[in-house]
C-alpha cells in the first residue's frame, strides 16, 4: 500500500482546507517545490496534488505551480485532481508530466466523459469520489448529489479506470480518522483498486488500512497529519513497505 503526501494548492501556496472549506484554509508553505522535495526526501514514491482553486472555478488555476514540481521531481509520479472538465485539460496535464489525472465533477455529471478519458489516455485515469454523508459532492464539494459513491464507480467498471480516489469530506482536513469500514466497502463492492483520503490521524490509521489492503486499498493520502508532525511519513511508508 502506498502512504502517499499530498501538496494541496490556493493561490500557488502550500494549503488544507477543513471539510473542503476554502474559507478555513492553513497555509504551511509559500514553495510547492520545496514542500514535494521534503516529501520526497522522506521517500514518497508517489505525489498527490490538489488544484483547489481550479476544482472551483473548473479549470486549472496553479498550473505553473505543477509544472515546477514535475520538473524538479521528473521521476516521480504524480496524480492531480481540481478543474479537470474536457480532454483538452487531461491532455494537456498529461504532456507536463504528470502520470495521473484525477476527475471528480465530470465523473457525477458527465461519466461519459471518463468513459472517453480513458479510452484515449489508458492507465493515466483516476476518478474522485468525494462524499458527504454517503452522497457524492461536486464541484470542490460545494453541491450535493443523490448518487452514492457505489454508484458512481460501478458506472466505469471495464473502462479502464487505474483507481479511484475515496475522500471522506466530513473527516477531510480533520484528523479524525480514516473512514476505514466505507473505504474497504467502496473497493469490495466494486471491484476497482480505491486509495483512501480524508481524515489519516497517525500510525494507527496507517495500520488499520493496511489490515483491509486485501479488500483492494492501495494507497492512503495524508496532508495535515504530515504538516503538523502527527504522522511521520517516513515512518508510515516504511510500515507500508514492510507488510
Amino acid at each position: 500500500m502506498l502512504i502517499i503526501p499530498a501538496i494541496d494548492l490556493k493561490q500557488g501556496q502550500c494549503v488544507r482546507l477543513r471539510q473542503g472549506r476554502m474559507d478555513d484554509a492553513t497555509t504551511y508553505s509559500d514553495d510547492p517545490v520545496a514542500t514535494a522535495t521534503r516529501w520526497v526526501e522522506a521517500g514518497c514514491s508517489r505525489l498527490h496534488v490538489v488544484d483547489l482553486d481550479g476544482a472551483f472555478a473548473g479549470r486549472p488555476e496553479n498550473r505553473e505551480a505543477v509544472a515546477g514540481i514535475i520538473e524538479t521531481h521528473p521521476n516521480l509520479p504524480v496524480q492531480l485532481g481540481g478543474g479537470v472538465r474536457d480532454l483538452a485539460t487531461v491532455e494537456s496535464y498529461l504532456d507536463l508530466g504528470l502520470a495521473s489525472v484525477i476527475i471528480g465533477t465530470q465523473a457525477v455529471k458527465e461519466p461519459e466523459f471518463v468513459t472517453e478519458a480513458c479510452r484515449l489516455f489508458p492507465g493515466h485515469i483516476i476518478v474522485g469520489v468525494d462524499a458527504k454523508d454517503g452522497w457524492v459532492a461536486t464541484e470542490g464539494w460545494a453541491e450535493a448529489s443523490s448518487v452514492s459513491a457505489t454508484e458512481v464507480v460501478k458506472r466505469f467498471a471495464g473502462d479502464g479506470v487505474s483507481s479511484v480516489v475515496y475522500t471522506d469530506i466530513g473527516r477531510d482536513g480533520m484528523m479524525s480518522g480514516v473512514n476505514i469500514e466505507a473505504t474497504a466497502a467502496l473497493a469490495r463492492d466494486t471491484g476497482c483498486p480505491v486509495i483512501a483520503s480524508g481524515g489519516l490521524n497517525g500510525m494507527a490509521d496507517v495500520a488499520a488500512l493496511l489490515e483491509v489492503e486485501s479488500d483492494g486499498v492501495i494507497g492512503a493520502i495524508t496532508g495535515r497529519a504530515i504538516y503538523e508532525g502527527a504522522l511521520d511519513l517516513a515512518a508510515a511508508i516504511a510500515l507500508a513497505e514492510s507488510r
